[in-house]
């Protein structure tokens, strides 16, 4: 042989090789003891082939020592299986290797978890063995599935004209969103670098500079908490950034995009044909979140007229109260006292007293409302609502009532929950949606202060004549998300690119020209000089690959990720610096009160 550790993989050997003398390398995935015969499972990257040592081969003595892991190289002879004997299971399952030479490469001590099989382990123990985690063949597929779908994005993003830059890791930092990592400089000493959270500003340069279409597989680092769906370190996204382009310049790159990559690496599992636009306050009115899961048919519909000045005194009086109203959530088929007793102790187990609920069945020929809050509103009223939420004989519905801002977190909640008991939710599809014209503005509740709601660097829907002469809670942005099967993979906006506009709009919120000077002096510069209309967007990678996986779990789609308490248990970071490298830096660690 004259490779000294494969001639083949273990992917590639086939009935067409029958009679061939091979060298593979890999590492055990398992031994078997048929009789006296081991049959030895050999691994690597691209497959496995069995290979086979009987008690007359010399090699096999040191064949019956092998446990799981070792590495080895083996020579032997392929051949053929007998038709019965067939693994359809493996690429390579038409032949096997008889062994003629076996040497052990590295010896494997007693593993901390199991490579072969896919048992339940303790998540700390798979992230401080994350190289013996990475063996399992599940979590293999899906670093590889991430790996493909980032390649398919970089060629669907370069057939649209769009070119790759990488921008600074090395930054400053932002008063605005989450917190910065950062990075003491050694020349600058008592400055300090910021990790970007996102290339935002770089890639708004990128544009004004006069480069139209940009693109990037952006690393982005904030300091966060963890969360499911969020790394409590780094994260990527496709980010990208068009010059004279409107919102739906950025949906129609987008879309067909996002379509692409799900038809090719979702399982086969179908993408909705379209991705319907919802402003921001219907999606709250209607789903309590503006992460609708459109696979959940159940909307919600306002039903305060049915209940002012009803006898439901809970109902009545709180509709008196400015600012109020009552929600319903359908219920079709659960139509049960016992489901809506269910529903109820759902509700009080997420901190509220209940549900009120009407459930509707046949009575002398005629459809009829059920259950407590029923009788105190009346036959009349009860009908209306049914009429209203087109529900039937066997059909119920919940409702929720106060201030908006004050349940529809929890609405949003039991309309995802009502729908997987009544098994409503259509599985085993991707429905996309654009969440648009969210508000440029908010009022803080407890100061009473008008802030910006979303990202303070976006375009006001009529620009400065909204922001000089509208209620600033009334002004819509060029702001979208896009939501699929309720996960939020991304925002984007529309940017201001004009500087007078800029400032009016942080003066709204609370800062005047020389906050806006001082803290993004970048930005202001670069819009004194020609800034085109631009806008971008930047899907993350990660959500992406979560749903096509079918999991939950950021830490499932990223290969070697930080633990829920920003540690990686593999290297031991974070770490205490030496006394040296503090010096360097001019810094001195002192003890936390």
């Amino acid at each position: 042989m004259s490779h000294p550790y494969r001639s083949h993989t273990c992917g590639e050997l086939r009935r067409a090789n029958d009679g061939e003398n091979i060298r593979l390398s890999g590492w055990v995935h398992r031994v078997r003891d048929h009789g006296g015969v081991l049959f030895i499972d050999l691994r690597d990257h691209y497959g496995i082939t069995q290979v086979v040592a009987d008690p007359d081969s010399p090699v096999f003595k040191v064949a019956n020592e092998l446990r799981a892991e070792f590495v080895i190289r083996i020579d032997g002879k392929v051949t053929k299986r007998d038709d019965d004997l067939i693994n359809p299971k493996l690429a390579t399952g038409d032949i096997e290797v008889f062994v003629e030479d076996l040497q052990v490469l590295a010896k494997a001590d007693e593993l901390p978890l199991p490579v072969f099989g896919e048992p339940d382990y303790p998540e700390e123990t798979r992230l401080t063995y994350r190289f013996l985690d990475l063996r399992r063949e599940s979590l293999r597929q899906r670093i590889l599935l991430r790996a493909d779908v980032i390649a398919a994005l970089r060629r669907l993003m370069g057939e649209r004209g769009f070119v790759e830059f990488q921008t600074p890791i090395l930054t400053a930092s932002s008063p605005e969103g989450a917190r910065d990592f950062l990075v003491p400089s050694r020349i600058h000493q008592g400055k300090f670098y910021a990790l970007p959270q996102a290339p935002q500003q770089f890639k708004q340069f990128s544009v004004i500079a006069g480069f139209d279409k940009y693109f990037q597989i952006a690393p982005c680092f904030r300091d966060e908490d963890p969360r499911a769906d969020r790394s409590p370190g780094e994260f990527y996204q496709l980010d990208i950034e068009m010059g004279f382009a409107t919102q739906e310049d950025v949906f129609a790159v987008i879309e067909p995009v996002m379509r692409e990559i799900f038809e090719e690496f979702g399982q086969g599992h179908p993408v909705s044909s379209s991705f319907p636009k919802i402003r921001y306050r219907d999606a709250m009115r209607r789903y309590g979140t503006d992460k609708p899961d459109l696979r959940n048919p159940l909307e919600m519909e306002v039903v305060s007229s049915h209940f002012a000045d009803s006898n439901f005194k809970i109902f009545a009086s709180l509709l008196k109260k400015e600012g109020t109203e009552i929600r319903a959530i359908p219920a079709p088929k659960g139509g049960s006292r016992r489901f809506c007793d269910r529903m109820n102790v759902f509700a009080q187990k997420e901190g509220l007293p209940g549900m009120g609920y009407v459930f509707w069945r046949a009575e002398d020929n005629d459809i009829v409302g059920a259950g407590p809050l029923a009788k105190n509103i009346g036959r009349e009223r009860t009908e209306a609502i049914r009429q209203q939420l087109g529900l039937e004989v066997g059909d119920a519905a919940f409702f929720l009532g106060g201030r908006p801002s004050s349940f529809e977190a929890f609405a949003a909640k039991a309309r995802d929950r009502i729908a997987h008991e009544l098994d409503l939710i259509e599985q085993d599809q991707f429905k996309f949606c654009w969440i648009v014209d969210f508000p440029m503005f908010e009022r803080d509740p407890d100061s009473e202060e008008i802030g910006f709601s979303h990202n303070p660097f976006s375009m006001p829907q009529g620009g400065m004549e909204a922001l000089e002469t509208e209620n600033p809670l009334d002004v819509m942005g060029y702001q979208y998300d896009i939501v699929c099967n309720g996960v939020e993979l991304s925002s984007g906006a529309v940017r201001n690119h004009k500087l007078e506009c800029l400032y009016k709009a942080f003066e709204l919120a609370g800062h005047n020209r020389a906050f806006v000077d001082t803290n993004f002096s970048g930005m202001v510069n670069s819009l004194k000089f020609g800034a085109p209309p631009h806008a971008g967007i930047a899907p993350g990678i990660e959500r992406i690959v979560m749903l096509l996986a079918g999991v939950d779990n950021i830490r499932e789609v990223t290969m070697f990720p930080l633990n829920q308490r920003a540690e990686d248990l593999m290297l031991g970071a974070p770490s205490h610096p030496t006394n040296q490298a503090l010096r360097e830096l001019g810094l001195r660690m002192t003890k936390k009160d």
